[in-house]
């Protein structure tokens, strides 16, 4: 490679870059210029704790705080086991040619449209949930929105543990081999302890996909816009109520609050990359 094509290489790069902090930045900000008089009136922190009713005067979006809250992390809680248990069985426990075909059907579903889960959702995993559980009404709620959306993000999370699994220093596992180890114990004993952190990037991603997704909890979580007592109850996550609320009026809060959900959905999701970028950091320096 000539010193001119890495000097293009570098400006493309920088230039790719920048737009995309730019860009960022840019959504950033018109949220926050949306959503200023909310935030300027000392009225944002006040809708983090109040009910939604309209007919009230009540804007608050505290309903689709908790129900985004309680869809994600029962998602991640389902996810979890699923997808560690699906990289174990790729990094070792399974038959190499098993493990391959496993892993291009994993990659495979990270490009099904989300839209595609949620019928499924309505048609297969509603009516069961439905029947099993009385309480659940019309099968619509948390717990069918958690599942599909546990189905959803376990491929991300997938590619993040196995990312984490191959870092593993190999002269690790060849000390294992040597000292008598099997399968089992090697993945126990060496690879988990190494790759601890593809792991937790992979359930913060998890976690920021969850929170992000619209359709699934659009379709199947019930869109009740109340406080969920329970995993059986219908509820309505941030980016539902931002695609369900429409408001022709730009000065009514019922508009501003739209803005506000989409800022506060902007925090969560840099928090969670922030995370993301320390433990890559951290990881590093470890090596």
């Amino acid at each position: 490679m000539t010193r001119v094509t890495q000097q293009t290489a570098r400006i493309v790069f920088f230039l790719s870059a920048a737009v995309s902090a730019m860009a960022a930045a840019l959504v950033f900000g018109f949220l926050l210029v949306f959503g200023f008089p909310l935030i300027g009136g000392g009225e944002f922190f006040s809708l983090l704790a109040r009910p939604w009713s309209p007919g009230q005067g009540l804007y608050g979006f505290l309903p689709m705080i908790t129900g985004t809250a309680a869809i994600s992390f029962l998602s991640i809680v389902f996810a979890l086991p699923l997808s560690l248990g699906t990289v174990c069985f790729m990094g070792g426990l399974g038959p190499a040619r098993i493990s391959r075909l496993v892993d291009g059907f994993v990659r495979f579903m990270t490009g099904i449209p989300t839209v595609i889960y949620g019928f499924l959702g309505i048609f297969l995993l509603v009516p069961v949930v439905r029947t099993l559980f009385t309480s659940a009404g019309s099968g619509m709620c948390i717990l069918s929105a958690s599942l599909m959306l546990s189905l959803l993000v376990s491929p991300t999370m997938i590619i993040f543990f196995k990312d984490g699994f191959d870092s593993v220093d190999v002269r690790y596992i060849q000390a294992a081999d040597a000292l008598g180890a099997d399968s089992v114990q090697r993945l126990i004993y060496v690879i988990l302890p190494e790759a601890w952190p593809g792991i937790v990037t992979g359930i913060i991603m998890g976690l920021g996909r969850a929170m992000g997704d619209t359709l699934i909890a659009l379709m199947i979580a019930g869109n009740a816009v109340h406080v969920p007592g329970s995993i059986l109850d219908s509820a309505r996550t941030l980016t539902s109520h931002i695609a369900l609320v429409s408001a022709s009026d730009y000065d009514s809060l019922a508009f501003k609050s739209i803005f506000a959900c989409g800022l506060t959905l902007y925090v969560l999701n840099a928090f969670a990359v922030i995370a993301v970028r320390k433990l890559g950091k951290k990881r590093g320096q470890a090596r």
